[in-house]
């Protein structure tokens, strides 16, 4: 009997992605926007499953299954309702949105059999459930509670329970239009940041602020109850309208205009910032703790886009000080691709497939001859090396900026050390030269360090820290300047209140990445090399893109955006290009600085 083989896919809304499954195996988990170009591309994934077909030997004629990651008629059910209720404020928004579920949306299942041709079954995963999922059977724990939290699925945007092999019992659930993730993605916006991507810039400006607006908040705003479940005043907000987040009573409250993109920030947008993402953690920590006495779980997951604000969750692993947690690295729509692939084949066809995560090194890879043979059509200058993470390393001793770009691609929105640009954290200038010369992004945007995983104790306190820069962890007190943290000075990036300022923000905390010998060998010994030379056990790790891009996924990707930047070396495969022996110059290559 052949392999059970699986395609779980995530599309039509924001971030499509598609899992692949064979057997007992996680072979491939690909987000669309790594070949389109287009962040956060939300089409079906046609490209991604081409790249299956390419490098992963995927052939549709074997598919046992194709799962959706949620319900699009139960979705639709609540676009209908909500036109109905706010009516005929929303007229706009019903002319813009009806026509592309009339036309595209409620014919997911014939889009999807055109687009993968087979015989096979087709499955629809609640999206909640696929959340959950893509949590729980990557963490290799026969049980857990979990805590769910994002814009909205079908209905549900708050879901908190306990999951085991066997089934998902839900303590309580929220439903639409009163969410969490629209409420910080409200505040996005009314900062000036771009919705559905600007969230974790909102995250960043916060610590700059002071929360003086947290009882203005929660008096007018958010009804916050003692199990941390909560009721939005919609008067506030115009979501539900579709056309914007917030609107004049919002600039009313607050005294301050909606912040246009590009405008200088100032105190009070910090400030806002700040009481935010107080307000967010007060309700995940009053939500985790009651679902801590609810379900007397000692292991937690979570998933839902609003996991990714790696500082709340830092907040509720402090509070409920789990035995062992897991959040999901593409905690976002991403990751319902493989929340249901998993869901159907762990509960549909038995195959108890677990830990499958892979440390989120699930995507392409490119071999030395693909990567000499890419280069040379580019005309691009490079040398043979036979140890590059020994001579990346050297480079960062230098203090170049090196990009770095090794074996799988990773899924889900951060580089964990195989696309990525990798820098010296002691250095003061780096965070500048990084984020305006080579991002092209917000001065005050924190870098994150790529540390040793068995030197961790060496720098920062105790934490929650992962392997996949999901959490914050503060920096020792030895290695302070100074004991104050710095509010309301965006020049942050000039001055250095650590010894290691380019990696850690301006409230002393850094979004650490663990790396060990079994997560990324060869990073390992290149952060390792990196530590015998200077002391310091880490080095600067961001994602190898420019502002408004997504990750490099090709050989290619990394050349152009090498040229089309600052950066001082490119180590690729087993090759090293430096900038001053290129013949392409900056300009040679459009590469699009959008705004994210």
């Amino acid at each position: 009997m052949s392999e059970i083989e699986i395609l779980g896919v995530s599309a039509l809304f924001h971030d499509s992605s598609v899992t692949y499954i064979k057997g007992n195996k996680v072979v491939a988990a690909l987000q669309e926007e790594r070949f389109s170009k287009i962040k956060f591309d939300e089409r079906l994934p046609e490209l991604s499953i081409d790249a299956l077909r390419k490098n992963f030997d995927f052939d549709p004629k074997n598919l046992s299954a194709l799962v959706f990651y949620d319900k699009p008629i139960l979705k639709f059910e609540r676009i209908i309702e909500n036109l109905i209720y706010t009516t005929p404020k929303n007229f706009q928004f019903a002319f813009n949105s009806l026509p592309l579920w009339l036309k595209d949306k409620l014919y997911t299942e014939s889009k999807l059999r055109k687009l993968v041709k087979g015989d096979y079954k087709i499955f629809y995963v609640p999206h909640h459930v696929s959340h959950i999922s893509s949590s729980f059977y990557p963490s290799n724990l026969n049980r857990a509670a979990f805590i769910v939290n994002d814009g909205v699925g079908e209905w549900e945007t708050t879901t908190i329970g306990v999951v085991d092999e066997k089934r998902i019992n839900i303590i309580y659930s929220i439903e639409y239009p009163h969410s969490l993730g629209m409420f910080y993605s409200a505040f996005t916006y009314f900062t000036g940041f771009k919705v559905n991507s600007g969230e974790y810039k909102l995250m960043g400006l916060a610590p700059y602020g002071v929360p003086r607006y947290v009882s203005l908040i929660k008096e007018n705003l958010i009804d916050v109850k003692e199990d941390g479940s909560y009721r939005l005043n919609l008067k506030f907000f115009d979501y539900q309208n579709g056309l914007r987040m917030c609107g004049k009573r919002m600039e009313q409250l607050f005294g301050i205009k909606i912040r246009e993109s590009g405008e200088p920030l100032n105190e009070k947008y910090a400030d806002i910032a700040s009481s935010v993402q107080a307000v967010l953690e007060e309700i995940l920590i009053k939500m985790a703790l009651n679902l801590k006495r609810e379900s007397k779980e000692k292991n937690l997951i979570i998933s839902g886009g609003v996991g990714l604000n790696c500082v709340a969750n830092s907040k509720v692993l402090e509070a409920y000080q789990p035995e062992k947690f897991f959040i999901q690295p593409a905690s976002g729509d991403a990751g319902g691709s493989l929340g249901a692939a998993l869901y159907v084949a762990n509960k549909y066809y038995g195959l108890n497939i677990r830990n499958c995560q892979n440390y989120s090194f699930l995507g392409t890879e490119y071999s030395d001859e693909q990567i000499e043979e890419s280069l040379k059509k580019l005309n691009a200058v490079y040398k043979r090396i036979t140890f590059p993470q020994i001579v990346a390393s050297e480079e960062i001793v230098k203090k170049k900026v090196v990009g770095w770009f090794q074996g799988k691609m990773e899924y889900g929105p951060r580089a964990l050390g195989n696309r990525s640009i990798l820098g010296d954290p002691t250095d003061p200038e780096m965070q500048k030269i990084m984020n305006l010369k080579i991002k092209f992004r917000e001065s005050f945007r924190p870098l994150a360090p790529a540390v040793l995983e068995d030197k961790f104790d060496l720098v920062f306190k105790k934490g929650y820290p992962t392997f996949y820069m999901l959490t914050v962890c503060e920096i020792k007190d030895e290695f302070k300047n100074t004991d104050e943290m710095i509010k309301h000075d965006f020049k942050i990036l000039r001055k250095s209140i650590t010894h290691f300022p380019s990696v850690v923000h301006s409230d002393f905390t850094s979004r650490v990445q663990l790396v060990s010998k079994e997560s990324n060998p060869l990073f390992y010994s290149l952060i390792n090399n990196f530590y015998h030379k200077t002391g310091c056990p880490m080095v600067i790790n961001t994602s190898f893109n420019v502002r408004g891009q997504p990750i490099v996924e090709s050989p290619e990707d990394a050349f152009k955006t090498f040229i089309e930047t600052d950066m001082d070396i490119l180590v690729i495969g087993n090759l090293i290009l430096k900038k001053e022996e290129q013949v392409r110059k900056k300009g040679d290559f459009k590469i699009e600085k959008r705004n994210d």
